[in-house]
């Protein structure tokens, strides 16, 4: 099993090149890099907060999915259901390499922003678990469509739930239904990280626990949607 995920993660890092992934992701880095240096200095820990979130938004949500659409256009995934190559090693190693490029570009981000005055562990928790939840959101959503130009507007709804927690964490509408959506724990972490947003006990235990439990949800539904729209459509091509 580890020599499969071993094989799936070179050809993944292979493919994060080849279809340009992974120079979109660093012109992503420069442009928000740009917007930090136009930030006066006492604003950009709280304005990180907002720009790691957004850009892990950017990679999380749209890589994945632009990944998918591009192996189903080259047939690369019917090769691949012919192969040793599972549905979890396939779906493990797609999320480990978008979901370490995140955390570079974050960390990137948060080094430019702050330097090295944010809390790692919290940082590292949040980061993850946000990339995370974009990632298998995306996923999801994009596994029923042909093509990205079919997907790109019904995916924005999803895009819009998994923002609505920016809401609650700005102060503009705090109203505890944002707490339904997984990523309002990130936020607090994220924000408890920057040194924003002081946690009590039960804060910390939502903000680990419930987007773990959602990724847990969430993959089931990865592999239902992924045998359900690409297995049945590319093995009935």
């Amino acid at each position: 099993m580890t020599g499969v995920l071993a094989q799936a993660l070179r050809l993944d890092l292979r493919l994060l090149r080849r279809y340009g992934l992974l120079y979109a992701a660093l012109f992503s880095a420069l442009l928000w890099e740009a917007v930090v240096y136009l930030i006066p200095g006492p604003l950009r820990a709280t304005a990180a907060v907002y720009i790691v979130f957004e850009d892990l938004a950017l990679v999380g949500f749209f890589f994945i999915a632009g990944a998918v659409f591009f192996e189903r256009g080259e047939r690369t995934l019917f090769a691949l259901l012919t192969s040793p190559v599972r549905f979890g090693h396939y779906y493990a190693s797609k999320l480990a390499v978008l979901a370490g490029l995140s955390l570079v570009l974050s960390l990137i981000i948060a080094l430019t922003s702050v330097h090295f005055a944010f809390e790692p562990l919290s940082f590292l928790a949040g980061v993850v678990l946000c990339a995370l939840l974009f990632l298998t959101s995306s996923f999801i959503s994009a596994t029923p469509f042909g093509s990205i130009s079919e997907w790109i507007i019904p995916s924005t709804g999803v895009l819009a739930i998994l923002n609505v927690p920016l809401l609650n964490y700005s102060g503009l509408w705090e109203h505890p239904v944002t707490y339904l959506i997984p990523t309002q724990g990130v936020l607090l972490l994220l924000g408890s990280s920057m040194g924003r947003v002081d946690l009590e006990p039960w804060q910390w235990a939502y903000a680990l626990a419930y987007p773990l439990a959602a990724l847990a949800v969430l993959w089931t539904a990865s592999r239902r949607m992924f045998l359900r729209h690409i297995v049945a459509g590319e093995g009935g091509r």
